[in-house]
């Protein structure tokens, strides 16, 4: 497929912080996540494929909701990288279809619903190995400028 154009509303590029210590995917963030996604051309989404251990508990044997919540967010904000902008969440729906269990194969899909000006908006499922969708998120994120927003973190 071809890659995405830039986001028409704001033009930002990525730019290098001296340390990725976010929750989700800061691979410097000892007490984080560490989900690591991949862009899986033919599908058109970011794609991570995980297991969550007990240290992410809420009722036995299944996951908490804020962390389910996490990965969709983390998941979504992932597809931004395709307009090459940056974007904060500004909302973020949830649908727990099934209880998401711990210590099992999982993976997270996203992928874009539409852009309008610095709006954009996507989604994402958490599905078993079986391929049933456990819980389903929809985001909408705000491109920034992130030169203004990170000046003081960024590289020189």
């Amino acid at each position: 497929m071809p890659k995405k154009a830039q986001g028409s509303g704001h033009a930002t590029r990525y730019v290098r912080l001296q340390k990725n210590f976010c929750f989700g995917c800061g691979k410097n963030n000892e007490q984080g996540m560490r989900l690591k996604f991949v862009y899986d051309e033919e599908r058109d989404s970011f794609v991570c494929r995980f297991r969550l251990s007990k240290r992410y508990s809420g009722p036995p044997g299944h996951c908490h909701g804020g962390i389910i919540a996490t990965i969709l967010d983390e998941a979504m904000g992932k597809v931004n990288k395709l307009r090459h902008v940056v974007a904060l969440t500004k909302q973020i729906t949830v649908d727990y279809l099934k209880p998401v269990p711990l210590n099992k194969p999982l993976r997270v899909e996203s992928r874009e619903v539409s852009v309008r000006g610095r709006k954009h908006v996507n989604m994402a499922e958490i599905l078993n190995q079986k391929g049933e969708v456990l819980a389903r998120g929809k985001g909408l994120f705000i491109a920034i400028d992130p030169h203004r927003m990170f000046a003081k973190f960024v590289e020189r």
